[in-house]
């Protein structure tokens, strides 16, 4: 069944979410000399929170805070290194991780390995940390086969791939797409009916991935990948472009990678199955368990 119909009224922020993007807010200007113009911007940031609409999401607010630090002091810091030096680590890690998905042997196990493996690399992210740790990356790829992910959105999974046409793959984080890749590899091998589009940032947004760094772990090649036409870190349905909005009212099913994706798209009443890990204080609370452990849920069972 295809998602025609797509609610915008998504999850509201919570008071946690907006004491954090404050203290985020300050921790980047922390450094610039001029208290005046410090003060003035984080005054303006605030004001965005303050006037911002019921349903307005993190990654939404982020967006247009980052509209009046440009105002402020010009162009944001980069994270063009860091994006390369991660595309560059899971690309040398990627024959591994594709022998670790291969064992078990079974459609079953290899399916849920695939799945294990790109929700754990959903640990490269700047936006939830201000450091990502190499040697804590591989820890948790190293016990990735090992995780649990829910049975029943398993089973629930697997019997709509095996009915849909159109999938929606979206993206988040750089590096994360390697394990991304290798999972949609796994689909097309079990599931040869779909046509997976994998959908991007259309603008840069932190760590998180566009189209050059598709093209460059070579997830071009397999796919069919577009930007979503904005630099928002997430999802937001709202500002898509008429291709991206067109491809997930299209898609029998969807993949949702990341926090950033969960918290623009979430509430929208599309077939949504969500991978992420829990790696900020509300996330672990809103899902009761502790952080960097993984979420594996479908739209439907979200209250």
């Amino acid at each position: 069944m295809k998602n025609g119909n797509v609610r915008m009224d998504l999850m509201n922020i919570s008071a946690m979410c907006i004491r954090c993007l404050m203290d985020k807010q300050e921790e980047r200007i922390r450094g610039i000399e001029n208290e005046d113009k410090k003060a003035a911007y984080l005054k303006e940031a605030a004001g965005v929170i303050a006037s911002s609409a019921e349903d307005a999401t993190a990654p939404y607010l982020v967006y247009e805070m980052n509209k009046i630090y440009r105002r402020y002091f010009g162009e944001l810091p980069g994270y063009e290194r860091e994006k390369k030096e991660f595309n560059v680590l899971m690309l040398e890690l990627e024959p591994e991780l594709e022998k670790g998905i291969r064992l078990g042997g079974s459609k079953e196990k290899v399916l849920l390995n695939a799945l294990n493996y790109a929700r754990t690399a959903n640990y490269i992210d700047y936006g939830a940390a201000n450091h990502v740790e190499k040697e804590t990356l591989t820890e948790l790829l190293e016990g990735a086969r090992e995780e649990k992910l829910d049975e029943g959105t398993f089973q629930m999974l697997q019997k709509d791939l095996e009915t849909a046409d159109e999938v929606v793959y979206l993206a988040d984080n750089c590096g994360e797409i390697v394990a991304d890749k290798l999972l949609i590899r796994i689909l097309q091998e079990q599931y040869p009916q779909v046509h997976i589009t994998v959908i991007v940032r259309g603008m840069p947004a932190l760590n998180d991935a566009v189209l050059q760094d598709a093209e460059e772990v070579g997830l071009t090649e397999m796919v069919k990948v577009i930007g979503n036409g904005n630099g928002v870190g997430g999802t937001q349905l709202s500002l898509l472009s008429d291709e991206a909005l067109g491809a997930i009212r299209a898609a029998d099913v969807i993949v949702s990678k990341g926090q950033g994706n969960f918290e623009t798209i979430h509430g929208c009443g599309l077939n949504i199955y969500y991978l992420f890990l829990c790696k900020c204080e509300w996330f672990t609370k809103r899902f009761g368990m502790e952080r960097l452990k993984g979420v594996f849920i479908n739209e439907k069972d979200l209250k």
